[in-house]
């Protein structure tokens, strides 16, 4: 990576979020979220060809995350508090729009945004989560779905699930990320740079909190259809989700277009960068 980072820590939607940022601050701004269980640096690879490409970038540890801060109750981590927090770092930019990527559930905050604020973003771009609607559909009335997601129920139980990561060194989540990942994408340096960011405090239970918010009350009055452009990359070999769900997200997107990567899991912005970034760039650039 050869942009120069700098780090700052913005208070947004009454926390403050630890965030990378990158390029000009004049020009058009993409903002990066990461998913379970990374933080900032999931997007680290894309960072060079977004500023090539004539953008700044803004990547933040989302709340609950590494360094920025960590609300103790479930209820902190709806999708709607959660999705104010990035409306609050395109305030804090002074753009009046941004574009927005998200891995995981970072895709499901983008996903978010993009149905509820679609005022304050050009375009989306979501990679390996479908839109919420499908996500929730799938879970509960598909069986292989369901079985695929067991381990969002499983996190629902107190105490237990974060004893379970936090036992021996992170020894669960690290093999998570070595077994369904393409071998060597997730090297010894970078897994301690996980096991730092998971080892700080309050950090396990509030990443669970965003497994354990999605089931309880359903947001009411939530608009779900995408009216601004809308890009879904999908590696097709994830073990976590079936790959039929990024199809069925289509249709809730007016100007939709979805990318499979043959090769590549869950991990697709990590595995196949290039393809990733490539993919990224031509679709800022496009014309509406």
């Amino acid at each position: 990576m050869k942009a120069e980072i700098r780090f700052e820590f913005i208070e947004t939607n009454r926390i403050t979020l630890h965030v990378a940022r990158a390029g000009n601050s004049e020009a058009p701004l993409v903002i990066f979220l990461h998913g379970f269980p990374e933080f900032w640096i999931s997007f680290r690879k894309q960072i060079d060809a977004v500023i090539d490409a004539g953008y700044q970038v803004m990547l933040p540890d989302q709340r609950g995350y590494n360094l920025s801060d960590k609300p103790w109750r479930i209820g902190s981590y709806k999708l709607d508090k959660l999705a104010k927090d990035i409306v609050g770092l395109i305030d804090y930019s002074g753009k009046e729009k941004a574009y927005v990527v998200g891995h995981d559930w970072g895709a499901a905050v983008t996903w978010f945004i993009g149905a509820t604020f679609p005022d304050r973003v050009h375009k989306i771009i979501t990679l390996n989560v479908p839109h919420n609607s499908v996500m929730r559909k799938f879970i509960f009335t598909n069986p292989e779905q369901r079985k695929k997601s067991k381990y969002m129920f499983d996190f629902q139980w107190p105490i237990i699930p974060q004893m379970t990561l936090k036992k021996n060194d992170f020894e669960n989540l690290t093999k998570v990320l070595s077994r369904t990942s393409v071998e060597g994408t997730f090297d010894k340096s970078n897994l301690e740079l996980y096991k730092e960011a998971w080892g700080r405090r309050r950090a396990i239970p509030c990443m669970l909190n965003w497994y354990r918010a999605t089931f309880r009350r359903k947001l009411k009055g939530v608009k779900s259809q995408i009216t601004i452009p809308t890009l879904i990359i999908w590696g097709k070999k994830d073990e976590f989700l079936m790959k039929e769900m990024a199809e069925a997200s289509l249709k809730y997107c007016d100007q939709g277009k979805l990318e499979y990567i043959d090769d590549a899991t869950h991990w697709v912005q990590h595995e196949k960068p290039e393809i990733v970034s490539k993919l990224i760039v031509d679709f800022l650039s496009e014309e509406n």
